[in-house]
């Protein structure tokens, strides 16, 4: 599975369980780092950073793709959010 369909999977998988709530969507992907839009109106003071991690659990449980959070931009109604794709080296 590329990586392009594994991410488009995972935000998918990600709505179904989220939206309409927060919603994603993948704005950008390098093969290296991804792009994220967040949209919606959850909490944005007692859990906004955790939809952000939810999306890296599923993207790890589910597609084996482990991520970290590089950078968080807010913006009005949510948050663009870049990712970097972490590579085993062993």
């Amino acid at each position: 599975m590329g990586l392009e369909k594994a991410l488009s999977d995972g935000v998918r998988e990600f709505n179904d369980y989220r939206a309409p709530e927060v919603t994603a969507r993948l704005k950008s992907c390098d093969g290296k780092s991804f792009g994220i839009e967040f949209r919606g109106s959850f909490c944005e003071t007692c859990g906004f950073y955790d939809y952000f991690d939810d999306l890296r659990i599923v993207l790890e449980d589910e597609f084996s793709l482990r991520t970290e959070i590089a950078e968080v931009e807010e913006v009005p109604g949510g948050a663009n959010v870049m990712f970097t794709l972490v590579i085993d080296s062993s």
